[in-house]
């Protein structure tokens, strides 16, 4: 059953500059050059990377790498 409120829509600052340098970066990348590209701690980062690819907006091709998804590039 999916979910019925609207925390999907709800999307941070944080989160709109980890999927512009994402989708900045064009490739599979980790924390530490999403870090390095946003200014954001590492830690915070992946905490955040967490949480959007819950909500769709990043996949995980791989192990400890990051891609934008299209729903991600909608957001931004």
């Amino acid at each position: 059953m999916a979910c019925q409120c609207s925390c999907k829509s709800e999307i941070t600052e944080d989160h709109k500059k980890i999927l512009t340098a994402m989708a900045g970066l064009g490739t599979p990348c980790g924390c530490k050059e999403i870090s390095a590209a946003t200014g954001i701690d590492g830690k915070i980062v992946g905490s955040h990377l967490k949480t959007l690819k819950t909500k769709g907006y990043v996949g995980s091709p791989a192990r400890c790498r990051y891609e934008i998804t299209s729903e991600g590039k909608a957001a931004i």
